[in-house]
């Protein structure tokens, strides 16, 4: 029995034991499932550091912002929305990342919102900004320092299948110069989660341009952009606003615009005037003078940069002439409700302008041609004819048709050059072309003629013929669907005539006849010995370059139409117009 007993004690300590241990591991396992449970993102088990193991478990936590600085340039926003011990709402931490390339994308919405006096220093740099609100551009306002400042409530979002969500903005005034306040319409403040993007993009063949936003200053006196933004690093370029930037001796003629970011806005030129307009900035130097280069190298590129500002836009010209304002000048005022600014008047009075957004050079396609897929607001080359119509009050939209009941007969203009690649036989042409059914009208382009009057006549004309040269730009006049016949001299320059001429006429709308004349037909036969290379090799002299091209095959040629070989070019010129 004592045996008996003393066993049963034994197994009840055993047993006391067990429950204790027990109770211990479910109290561990109660603790730690407690623990898992309030904080998901703890790790347990871990081989990083405290440090590292601490960091990564604040990750989750940590909401990512990409927006768009006032300079164009895109900053990082990290907002930690973990609530900090005695706080009441969760604790706003902003730090700006530059060196940052990839782009991340924000999983929740993130409001902050704060009152106009209880703003911290990090927060008012962060809500520094001033957008481009593309057809209708937000106001420029200026501080104490010129620097564009918010006010109110940002509202962040960036989810890519969400749209883009919008918070309004008022933004202070300052007082112009002749003491009316500026014009302060809402300025809607967009946020989005996108690339970082450089102030210019020099990738183009033919032209350099910088686009940005902010608090933009021009100092008209050293020809420079100034963008301030308090977390932009220090950068600045050098473009010359014309698109020929392969070809130094057209470049040569061009003021060189440098553009620069800076974090220093007391150290920034101070606004004398501000614009609530953005503005472009484009050269008028270049081979400007000659219509060809005045539309392939600024009208048409100007149309298709600032027709999405819909008159609402500062033209700021550089080498400017007086007399190319006046010929143009209707047209700048189709595309500008503002006078325009001379840079170089306005750097000799000391001006500085400020602007909200700013485009330095203009986005030049191809010779004569918008190409519609590059352009930003998807406008295409007819797109710039109907402009040209409308801003001129031509009156065609169509040429005059075969058949049409009227009686009329087509009208055919010829271009008559004055100096080089001379029609010799223009008379024989013209007789040729009446024969066939046309109304022949010859005109002698003149830089001096008045863009209205040429504009006009030519939009009068229903087939327009020339030598390759400069005058057929004014093709740009005709009705869509009319015809354009271009006589090509001598000597390889097929390509180049088409590329001038042939592709923009196609783009245009108009039905486009190339006749490249034979040796007899060229002034040149005369001057070389029948087997020299200028006849049997004459692309193997381009290579010798332009400069020799243009004096040797375009300026060292005039020409004798076979009019027996060129009937049937007039004949199918005359057919275009009955189909």
């Amino acid at each position: 029995m004592k045996g008996s007993s003393g066993r049963l004690q034994a197994l009840r300590f055993e047993s006391q034991r067990f429950r204790l241990l027990t109770i211990v591991v479910g109290c561990f396992l109660i603790s730690l499932t407690f623990l898992l449970s309030s904080r998901p993102d703890a790790t347990v088990f871990s081989t990083l550091s405290p440090r590292e193991s601490l960091e990564d478990a604040r990750m989750p936590a940590i909401k990512t912002l990409h927006r768009s600085s006032s300079a164009g340039l895109v900053r990082d926003f990290h907002v930690d929305i973990l609530p900090q011990q005695g706080d009441t709402h969760a604790h706003l931490q902003q730090s700006v990342d530059q060196t940052a390339e990839k782009t991340e994308w924000v999983k929740d919405t993130v409001i902050i919102q704060e009152g106009a006096g209880e703003r911290s220093e990090e927060a008012e740099a962060a809500e520094r900004v001033a957008a481009d609100s593309g057809d209708e551009a937000a106001p420029a306002v200026a501080d104490e320092d010129n620097a564009v400042k918010t006010t109110a409530a940002v509202e962040t979002t960036a989810r890519p299948d969400q749209p883009v969500e919008e918070k309004k903005q008022q933004l202070p005034v300052k007082p112009q110069d002749d003491g009316e306040p500026a014009r302060t319409p809402e300025q809607t403040v967009t946020t989005h989660s996108v690339d970082r993007r450089p102030l210019c993009d020099f990738s183009d063949f033919r032209t350099d341009i910088c686009d940005f936003s902010g608090d933009v200053r021009m100092a008209a006196n050293t020809s420079e952009f100034v963008v301030v933004d308090p977390a932009a690093a220090a950068v600045s370029h050098k473009v010359r606003p014309y698109p020929r930037k392969g070809d130094a001796t057209c470049m040569g003629r061009v003021t060189e615009i440098t553009v620069r970011a800076t974090a220093d806005a007391a150290g920034a030129p101070r606004c004398t005037r501000a614009h609530d307009v953005p503005a472009v900035t484009f050269s008028i130097g270049g081979y400007t003078g000659n219509i060809f280069h005045d539309f392939s190298d600024v009208i048409v590129p100007l149309y298709n940069t600032v027709q999405r500002y819909r008159g609402g836009v500062q033209l700021v010209m550089a080498n400017v002439a007086s007399w190319w304002l006046v010929k143009y000048g209707k047209l700048l005022r189709e595309l500008s409700r503002h006078a325009p600014i001379d840079l170089a008047k306005a750097g000799a009075a000391g001006e500085v302008h400020c602007f909200p957004h700013a485009v330095v050079s203009l986005r030049a396609h191809r010779e004569l041609i918008i190409e519609r897929e590059r352009s930003l607001d998807g406008l295409a080359t007819p797109d710039f004819t109907r402009f040209l119509r409308g801003a001129l009050s031509l009156p065609r939209d169509a040429p005059t048709r075969l058949g049409d009941g009227t009686g009329r007969r087509p009208r055919l203009l010829i271009i008559s050059r004055g100096r080089t690649r001379l029609l010799l036989n223009l008379d024989a042409v013209v007789r040729a072309a009446e024969e066939v059914g046309f109304e022949v009208v010859v005109n002698e382009s003149d830089v001096g003629n008045s863009i209205e009057q040429v504009g006009k006549l030519i939009n009068s004309c229903d087939a327009l013929l020339g030598v390759h040269g400069a005058g057929l730009t004014n093709m740009m006049f005709l009705p869509p669907g009319a015809t354009m016949v271009q006589v090509v001299p001598w000597g390889g320059l097929q390509w180049i005539a088409r590329m001038d001429y042939g592709e923009p006429a196609a783009a245009m709308g108009l039905k486009y006849i190339q006749y490249e004349i034979a040796v007899a037909e060229s002034s040149l036969k005369d001057k070389y010995p029948a087997g020299d290379e200028i006849f049997t090799n004459p692309t193997g002299l381009h290579k010798r370059g332009f400069a020799f091209m243009k004096r040797t095959l375009m300026d060292g040629q005039d020409i004798t139409i076979d009019v027996t070989r060129f009937r049937p070019v007039l004949q199918q010129a005359l057919d275009n117009l009955a189909k």
